[in-house]
């Protein structure tokens, strides 16, 4: 059987993954559009640029998310309640995407940007038949801080000593493959990675409990998560096993036929939000402040911790914020094409790189 899936099923499967790793998160083309009514219908509370509501002098442009309000967000955040997308003539509203993610509502138009990450658009960029109208236009985190977590008295240091213990899986084949060659390059048999289909939302609970022995988190919200209760963990990140999994996780993305219509509206956006994100950088505890007013319900400590963290990571060392480098990113999905999980995939597929300076 090949291991090329439709598109659906490979972004359901990567939803999982959202939702499980850090407790948030694509139809095919056929079915976007109700996707999309779909994610209207489940909106969260809008945040505009302008503090008086919606404007007939603001251009208004809407951003989803990839699941609920965390630190990948901030920025946004803190553009819009610090009025710089007013500033850029904007009145942006800020949406929760149904349970398939973002991608959906912006290949329709729904939205004009959304949050997406590059292991999801490899199902949707590889070929002419299936490609949806989405680019990535700019990294939020510049380089990939996922990997492997577990309890430090199970020994899991590197890759290898995953074998015979049990491992999370949302049975995606991309996820897989990233475990598998992991385990190769270390020197092991990934046959011995006890495969237990889960997904995991409580990343403390799973492994104090031994749900199971390994997980693929995020380090900005799991990881941190375990630090702060005290959790004695090992962890492995994927970008210091192989440079290839160095890929961009998450990106904004943007509607093809919006950006290209509207190219300048695009970069105030564009601009807007790196304002933003350059305020995390700088004082990330202000720009946590933000994001506990808009969402209340988010544990505090956890999200100074994390906004903390991100702070290094999200321009880290690239010139500025927002860059993404082409060749990691074609590096990436050949890698993808190369283990035959999706059809090839074109250099510079599924980017966009007009709006953020080399």
């Amino acid at each position: 059987m090949s291991h090329i899936e439709t598109i659906d099923q490979l972004i359901a499967r990567r939803t999982l993954t959202r939702r499980g790793l850090l407790t948030r998160g694509i139809a095919a083309a056929g079915v976007l559009g109700a996707a999309a009514l779909a994610g209207c219908g489940n909106a969260a509370a809008p945040a505009g640029g302008s503090a008086g509501g919606a404007s007939s002098n603001l251009k208004k442009i809407t951003f989803a998310l990839d699941w609920t309000p965390n630190t990948n967000h901030t920025g946004v955040y803190v553009a819009a309640a610090r009025g710089y997308y007013k500033d850029a003539g904007l009145d942006v509203e800020i949406v929760q995407a149904p349970e398939n993610g973002a991608d959906a509502l912006v290949a329709t138009g729904e939205a004009q940007f959304g949050v997406s990450f590059q292991d999801t658009m490899a199902s949707y960029v590889s070929s002419e038949d299936s490609r949806l109208p989405v680019s990535a236009v700019a990294a939020i985190i510049q380089h990939n801080t996922s990997g492997i977590i577990s309890r430090a008295e199970k020994g899991i240091t590197h890759p290898a000593a995953m074998m015979d213990h049990t491992y999370a899986t949302w049975e995606g084949p991309i996820e897989q493959g990233v475990i598998r060659r992991c385990v190769e390059a270390d020197g092991g048999d990934f046959s011995r990675v006890q495969m237990i289909p889960s997904t995991v939302t409580d990343e403390v609970t799973a492994l104090e409990t031994d749900q199971v022995d390994t997980i693929w988190i995020y380090w900005a919200w799991a990881g941190v998560k375990c630090d702060l209760v005290g959790l004695d963990t090992n962890y492995f990140a994927f970008a210091d096993i192989d440079p290839v999994f160095d890929f961009y996780t998450p990106v904004i993305i943007a509607n093809n036929d919006f950006i290209a219509d509207e190219p300048e509206t695009a970069q105030a956006f564009i601009d807007a939000t790196r304002r933003g994100y350059e305020d995390c950088i700088a004082d990330p505890d202000a720009a946590a402040d933000v994001l506990l007013e808009a969402s209340p319900e988010l544990d505090e400590e956890l999200v100074r911790a994390s906004q903390e963290y991100l702070a290094d990571q999200y321009q880290a060392d690239a010139a500025q914020w927002g860059e993404i480098d082409q060749e990691r990113w074609d590096a990436f999905f050949s890698w993808v094409s190369d283990q035959g999980f999706v059809p090839a995939i074109e250099p510079g597929a599924g980017l966009d790189l007009q709006f953020i300076e080399a």
